[in-house]
């Protein structure tokens, strides 16, 4: 005959079986189990899920109207991206003065921050070169391109495109490639012909001729 704590721990096996057989059986009267999200457990059955987004959601698209204010560039051999404007060699003298002089001193002769900007047409055939914008710059658009991006140093890009045109025309003027009387816009600048225009030649390595391949690339 089986002692008292036996007969105990047997009645309790069987109570538990009991109970988990109810809550395992699903449309037997009990309760099925279920996650805290309500799927079924102990079921490989399929089951409702809750639908994701199919993106994160974050940005906007953009438009060519955003893009307007970062298209500036220019190319510089025809002057096909210059905007609309104009500006003439006194109109420069006087923005020269405000915006530009303290760096690159009066008259564009060569200031506290930089060398001069002027002469040394021809210099590149020689062995004491002069850097400056009449002597190195195949296109004039170039110097349009480059003062609108960067000049002044310290806030570029805040000069309009008619006071780009007027110092680029008062640079041009003191390096005699202009009169002292010129108007220019994108007409006229990209006319401009330049000393060393024909002073650079094609880079024809093998890498810089190479195809950009677009599709199946291996």
């Amino acid at each position: 005959m089986p002692s008292v704590r036996l007969r105990v721990t047997l009645a309790s096996l069987a109570g538990a079986a009991l109970v988990w057989g109810c809550a395992s059986v699903a449309g037997a009267g009990g309760m099925a189990a279920k996650s805290a999200s309500g799927i079924p457990l102990g079921t490989s059955g399929p089951h409702a899920v809750q639908a994701l987004p199919d993106r994160p959601g974050l940005g906007r698209p953009v438009s060519e109207s955003d893009l307007v204010a970062w298209n500036i560039d220019v190319r510089t051999p025809d002057g096909q991206g210059l905007p609309a404007g104009r500006g003439s060699v006194e109109e420069g003298r006087q923005i020269y003065a405000i915006q530009c002089a303290a760096c690159h001193g009066d008259e564009a002769k060569g200031g506290a921050m930089f060398g001069t900007m002027v002469g040394g047409i021809g210099s590149f055939t020689t062995d004491k070169r002069i850097l400056t914008p009449g002597s190195m710059y195949p296109y004039a658009p170039i110097a349009f391109d480059y003062i609108r991006r960067a000049m002044p140093m310290d806030k570029p890009q805040s000069l309009s495109a008619n006071e780009v045109y007027a110092v680029t025309a008062y640079l041009l003027s003191l390096n005699g490639l202009v009169p002292s009387n010129a108007v220019l816009d994108a007409t006229s600048l990209a006319g401009v012909q330049m000393p060393n225009r024909n002073g650079f030649t094609i880079d024809d390595r093998p890498d810089a001729a190479a195809v950009r391949c677009m599709t199946n690339c291996k």
